[in-house]
């Protein structure tokens, strides 16, 4: 998909998902430029989300949840992705 689709793809898709209390996701690709890894066209994003479903999760369960929410994209659309998963609460 391109570029500049891909942040409100990924806000869509969490909010599907996880339907979380909130939702930051910033694309720090221009950050990355140059990088072996940015070559083929994915993205770097940034993702914070506060959502009732990490709730009694381990941090590795709630990675797995973002991922599993976001499907394809991971193998199509990003290269990498850094989460800050939280139960509501939680700081």
């Amino acid at each position: 998909m391109p570029r500049e689709q891909r942040v409100d793809a990924i806000r869509a898709a969490l909010e599907a998902a996880l339907s979380p209390e909130s939702l930051s996701v910033v694309d720090d690709s221009h950050r990355h430029a140059g990088h072996a890894g940015a070559q083929d066209g994915r993205g770097h994003y940034n993702v914070e989300i506060v959502s009732a479903a990490f709730a009694g999760l381990n941090p590795i369960a709630r990675h797995r949840a973002v991922y599993a929410a976001l499907g394809e994209m991971m193998t199509t659309d990003i290269h990498a992705l850094a989460i800050k998963a939280r139960a509501p609460g939680e700081v």
